[in-house]
């Protein structure tokens, strides 16, 4: 019988404090993840924790450069905020990303022209709201778990309470016969056919897009 398959999808970062918390955790479990970086917040320093992140077997992708709301830009600042992160994820791993997650999961029409990638949501436990306990946040991504699941995660700066909360949560995951693959890995997996109404069928909470991709 295969695997249940899931993936784990971290936002905001590269940086010292918490996304090196996060891969001591992936490496301790020997699995793997995604991480969704504001390009702006890869430095010298972040750098090296991204570099790791790869050399672990993990996905980069693209979340912006400032962390804006898109709908609110023009077409140009639109181009530019994907652009230069996807510059930052070329130096890192050799590529740019195809995958995408807006900011605040805010959409429109627009982007979907501008942006030549699939926008990625993903099912979170307000791990972006600081009042959140750890315990909190592991009840509620033990209870969403189910075949195909990408968890919208954190790795911002001060995040700890997500980072305990995966103390419980992966163990419990790898327990109830999980695997954990990254973005890119359950796509191949899943080949789930796009729909424009439900998004990407097998893999829940995928903002849908209207570009059409070698996983139909």
């Amino acid at each position: 019988m295969a695997k249940k398959q899931i993936a784990l999808t971290f936002d905001d970062g590269p940086n010292t404090t918490v996304t090196p918390k996060v891969l001591d955790l992936l490496e301790q479990y020997n699995i793997k993840a995604s991480f969704f970086l504001i390009g702006q917040n890869v430095n010298e320093e972040s750098k090296k924790v991204a570099r790791r992140a790869v050399e672990m077997g993990c996905e980069l992708c693209n979340h912006t450069f400032t962390h804006p709301s898109m709908p609110k830009l023009t077409r140009e600042q639109m181009e530019e905020e994907v652009a230069k992160t996807d510059r930052i994820l070329e130096e890192l791993t050799g590529k740019p990303s195809f995958f995408f997650r807006p900011p605040y999961i805010d959409v429109c029409p627009e982007m979907f022209e501008i942006i030549p990638k699939i926008f990625i949501c993903g099912v979170g436990c307000f791990d972006w709201e600081p009042f959140r306990t750890a315990e909190f946040r592991a009840e509620t991504m033990l209870k969403e778990a189910k075949d195909g699941v990408l968890y919208l995660l954190h790795d911002m700066d001060g995040n700890v309470n997500t980072v305990e909360a995966l103390k419980t949560v992966i163990p419990a995951l790898l327990e109830q016969d999980y695997e954990f693959l990254t973005v890119t890995e359950l796509f191949a997996s899943k080949q789930p056919k796009f729909d424009p109404e439900r998004g990407y069928e097998k893999i829940p909470q995928v903002v849908f897009s209207n570009i059409l991709t070698d996983y139909q």
